[in-house]
């Protein structure tokens, strides 16, 4: 992989799946989009993204215990006027799923629980819910970034104003460490996990 010098590509995931994602706890996030998602539907839109952190809808009854404390509640509407931009990531891997079962099978790799779960499959229930495997780049220092209007709603991708510089960011997992794992996910799944340039 050709690591980008910058972007201003961003993916809006929860703070404290994004500190697990830096921190080397997990290289999955479950995704089904939100309410104004383009057409409706969760899309990959890129494979190198920022990480944006966000607040508002962390909710602790959803995380496993070790993750749930970490999830601070804020009032409805809440942003912070500078949002702190820490790491970057490449998707490697993306599988679309409709089976609650496989979903289960692979709780060990990810910070959300069975009610999670359900709820996400629950949920437009016709759509697939999409797991991604993202190799995760920690920034050398802390890039803040004002708040903006158009960040905010149920979307997964924004465009910041500004490019992140992503220059001497280091991997938060080796390639052995990170390639482990998506060999041990391969044996509970198969044969089934896609490349962003597959879809």
């Amino acid at each position: 992989m050709k690591e980008p010098t910058k972007t201003f590509h961003a993916l809006k995931e929860w703070a404290v799946a994004i500190h697990a994602l830096e921190a080397g706890k997990t290289i999955m996030l479950l995704r089904k989009g939100g309410i104004r998602e383009r057409g409706g539907k969760f899309q990959v839109a890129h494979n190198q993204i920022v990480l944006y952190p966000t607040y508002e809808h962390q909710q602790p009854f959803l995380l496993k215990p070790d993750y749930a404390n970490l999830a601070i509640p804020v009032t409805s509407g809440w942003y912070p006027d500078m949002v702190k931009i820490t790491s970057w990531a490449e998707i490697t891997h993306i599988l679309p799923v409709t089976d609650e079962s496989i979903i289960r099978e692979l709780l060990p790799f990810h910070i959300w629980n069975e009610n999670f779960i359900h709820q996400r499959l629950q949920w437009k229930p016709t759509q697939p819910l999409f797991i991604l495997t993202l190799r995760t780049y920690k920034l050398p220092q802390v890039q803040e970034i004002p708040h903006s209007d158009k960040y905010g709603g149920c979307k997964s991708w924004i465009d910041l104003a500004q490019s992140i510089n992503l220059t001497i960011a280091k991997p938060v997992l080796s390639d052995s460490e990170y390639n482990q794992l998506i060999a041990e996910i391969r044996k509970i799944i198969g044969n089934r996990l896609y490349t962003p340039s597959d879809l």
